[in-house]
């Protein structure tokens, strides 16, 4: 089985609605605190071309969910990457609830489609994964070069 970037997250009143479960928005937040986390502890140079002019857009997400979570649930998203093209790649998402006896329950899949961008804010132009992002994400991929 493909290793995954682990995001470990205790769920907060703040991210339940009325009926006490998750807000469905929730999901697609927690999708980018793991993908940014990724690059704070794993991708350092990309940060840095970040810094610079490299921009990664996402150009889609989305959410399947299997089960209810509550506040205090205790989550682990889990990034893989799923595809690699030369300017795009694709992420997806596990949210596995982690019980106090061990036990693991997935509660919601998700994916992430980002393109890398290169240029000023109003004339970008699609650029090529940098291959310090290539290396970084290398043991989280089970993917292909598309």
């Amino acid at each position: 089985m493909t290793e995954y970037y682990e995001l470990r997250h205790t769920v907060g009143f703040e991210e339940t609605n009325l009926v006490g479960n998750v807000y469905y928005v929730n999901y697609l937040r927690w999708q980018g605190r793991c993908r940014e986390m990724f690059l704070k502890e794993r991708a350092a140079q990309v940060l840095a071309e970040l810094r610079d002019d490299l921009k990664l857009f996402t150009l889609r997400v989305d959410c399947e969910f299997f089960a209810e979570i509550t506040a205090f649930d205790e989550l682990s998203i889990r990034m893989r990457l799923l595809e690699l093209a030369q300017t795009q790649l694709e992420f997806g998402f596990d949210y596995v609830r982690l019980d106090r006896g061990g036990g693991e329950t997935l509660v919601a899949r998700g994916t992430q489609r980002v393109a890398c961008m290169r240029g000023p804010n109003n004339r970008t132009t699609p650029a090529r994964v940098p291959a310090a992002l290539e290396d970084a994400l290398a043991p989280y991929s089970s993917a292909v070069r598309a």
